[in-house]
């Protein structure tokens, strides 16, 4: 029996493509870059990374339209995002302590949080060590 082998979807070749970025990337960046393989419509990427996002296979960095890989991991923990103002670079943390702060703070004011993101600008450690600064 001839095996089939398995279908490549736009979800795919979306995350393929973040895996391949060094930083974060615009949903038009990420359609450029897919045009070569047939993806030509903005809605394909955002239905793509809608369909991503719900899986929790990648994040949105609000303050930057863009978009980054999941580091995976965290299980419905906030992630906090370091995002270098210099460089560009982002780096995903998962902090129990955050998170448990985070729930302690709904507990006490009767807020449900649905959806929380953290997003920490400054410079990463190569840039503020950098001579330039």
């Amino acid at each position: 029996m001839k095996k089939r082998s398995k279908r490549v979807t736009h979800a795919d070749r979306v995350r393929n493509y973040l895996q391949g970025q060094n930083r974060p990337v615009s949903a038009y960046d990420i359609l450029e870059g897919l045009r070569d393989d047939g993806v030509t419509a903005s809605t394909t990427i955002y239905r793509a990374l809608e369909k991503l996002l719900d899986a929790g296979k990648v994040h949105r960095i609000e303050s930057l339209n863009a978009w980054t890989v999941c580091c995976g991991g965290h299980d419905g923990k906030t992630p906090v995002f370091a995002i270098c103002d210099d460089c560009g670079t982002v780096t995903e943390h998962v902090d129990d302590e955050f998170a448990d702060s985070i729930a302690g703070l709904s507990k006490r004011t009767g807020f449900a949080a649905i959806h929380s993101v953290l997003e920490l600008h400054g410079r990463c450690s190569d840039c503020s060590t950098s001579p330039s600064h």
